[in-house]
């Protein structure tokens, strides 16, 4: 066997499997995994992503372990006969291989990027929209420039991967602020890398991303397409899957589709269970925390008008322990509090369920893409002329103002 695919042969069978077996579990001939590993084939696209589950790696571990020994190394001193004068094709050949090496990015650039790109996505649920936008804008305003430098394969598909992330991010924040114009530029962008690159599961991101957009502005029939085409893109067991199945409960619920809406939160919370919670001192907006799914499972019961939305609301809240300063909590605690306040007010609870309201509209916490949620309730308060009507009307539009 060559030396360019020796790492590949190794984590196969570190992985537990023969040539056969792999190819077996892969549908595909022997001989082409042979080639794999001899560096004579590249694997098909649509064979990458089972390719990187039986080998226990994420794609980008893929994309490296596949490029890291497709060239020998950069010294040539070994590749010419002595005593064999080189010509024109042999110098070609080794300036292609220079080149093909040659990069002004290197991979210390790429991992700072990276991590870079999981700050902000841990950033994301307690940092105002505005303030992390800005960081936002100046990491993508650096893949840009990169963009423009030499680099090997293995780095430009890297950068294509981080720059997609970004641009999510940054569609994302805007969509929070109600930037329509700018937060539709930002998913084409996303898409567009993620093609490119070829990511699924980026391109699934952007298109459950658009269906939260349009779920806020009421078109339920669309926000349901976008979060069926965003299952029908994710890798199985993706957190895109799952927040994309949890999009769909919820479109569901706005359209009063009972029996369709429990099956897909009974969906979440078999993917929630089948994962590990992540070793992470903060919530991922992209990696899927299992915890998500009590949050997730109160909206949707909430809006489908099920009283047994109150437990999952109050287990959010107790879990997540929100001090007695309302402007510490995280965003996640004041929509439980909204949801809360829904599920009260349907069953009479009336001075509970205005209070919750009130904290969740208090603590600042609600982006103006979710204004509308607490507006829901304050218009409810109003209908049924209750004495909170006025203060929580004031506390709404203070928040507006904000």
């Amino acid at each position: 066997m060559a030396v360019k695919r020796q790492r590949l042969a190794r984590r196969r069978k570190a992985s537990g499997y023969t040539q056969e077996e792999f190819a077996e579990a892969l549908r595909v001939d022997r001989t082409t995994v042979q080639r794999w590993e001899r560096g004579d084939a590249e694997p098909q696209p649509h064979q990458r992503p089972k390719l990187a589950k039986l080998l226990r790696l994420t794609s980008r571990g893929l994309d490296e372990l596949l490029a890291a020994d497709v060239l020998p190394a950069a010294d040539t001193s070994g590749w010419l006969c002595h005593g064999e004068p080189a010509d024109d094709a042999e110098v070609a050949a080794w300036e292609l291989a220079r080149r093909v090496q040659a990069s002004d990015v290197g991979p210390e650039t790429l991992t700072r990027l990276e991590t870079a790109f999981d700050d902000l996505a841990m950033a994301y649920p307690v940092t105002p929209p505005v303030e992390l936008l800005e960081r936002v804008r100046k990491h993508s305003a650096y893949v840009v420039r990169l963009l423009d430098a030499r680099m090997t394969l293995a780095e430009h598909r890297r950068l294509l991967v981080v720059g997609g992330w970004l641009s999510l991010l940054g569609a994302t924040l805007h969509i929070d602020l109600e930037q329509e114009r700018a937060a539709t530029a930002g998913l084409q962008a996303a898409t567009t890398l993620a093609r490119q690159a070829d990511h699924p599961e980026i391109e699934a991101w952007c298109f459950e991303t658009d269906a939260w957009r349009v779920l806020t502005t009421g078109d339920y029939p669309r926000a349901l397409d976008l979060s069926l085409a965003a299952q029908s893109v994710a890798p199985k067991g993706s957190s895109a899957l799952i927040q994309a199945t949890a999009q769909e409960g919820r479109a569901r619920a706005r359209l009063g589709q009972a029996k369709e809406t429990y099956a897909a939160v009974d969906r979440v919370q078999k993917m929630s269970a089948a994962l590990v919670a992540p070793q992470r001192p903060r919530e991922h907006h992209y990696q899927y925390d299992p915890a998500k799914c009590l949050a997730y499972t109160a909206t949707t019961l909430a809006w489908l008008g099920d009283a047994a939305a109150e437990p999952y609301a109050r287990e959010v809240i107790k879990r997540l322990g929100p001090s007695e300063d309302v402007g510490q909590w995280p965003r996640r605690v004041a929509s439980a509090n909204i949801d809360l306040g829904l599920v009260l007010l349907a069953g009479d609870r009336l001075d509970e369920a205005c209070d919750a309201v009130r904290k969740a509209i208090l603590s600042g916490r609600v982006v103006p893409s979710n204004h509308w949620r607490a507006l829901e309730v304050v218009r409810v308060v109003e209908a049924r002329r209750l004495s909170e009507a006025s203060d929580l009307r004031e506390a709404y539009e203070g928040l507006r103002a904000r």
